[in-house]
């Protein structure tokens, strides 16, 4: 969330339903999330999580795809971890029959391009943001 600049603490994340659904009942029984270590530090995280249709992430498409969340944190960008993790997460999705991927990404985002790279296409639009979906089938 905090691509461009600190906008929100952990309190702000925490105390937003809109945000805070993208973790709080994570892990479901559908979700799947991968960490990056450099020894026993976590340098990136993603998650694919799967929300309901009366509580939609920002680029939600429908209940049966996940939303991507990923996050590389400071000292850690342009080194390619980003993309590890979101290659991973595609071949996990794949071999569990997803049919697709979405996700949301704010105008003037430099992760837009890791997203067009991977084959993510933009398929709707809120505001200053894109919802972008990659099919996997």
């Amino acid at each position: 969330m905090n691509w461009n600049g600190l906008r929100f603490t952990f309190e702000d994340v925490d105390a937003a339903p809109e945000i805070s659904h993208y973790f709080t009942n994570f892990p479901s029984e559908r979700d799947v999330g991968l960490a990056h270590h450099d020894g026993d530090e976590i340098t990136a995280v993603a998650w694919l999580v799967f929300l309901p249709a009366t509580n939609p992430g920002y680029g939600f498409v429908d209940a049966e795809t996940p939303e991507l969340c990923i996050t590389t944190f400071d000292g850690h960008r342009g080194q390619g971890i980003g993309s590890a993790l979101l290659t991973e997460l595609i071949s996990q999705a794949r071999s569990r029959g997803l049919p697709g991927i979405s996700l949301s990404v704010e105008d003037g985002n430099a992760s837009r391009h890791l997203y067009e790279r991977t084959g993510f296409e933009v398929v709707g639009r809120n505001q200053g943001s894109d919802t972008m979906y990659l099919a996997l089938s």
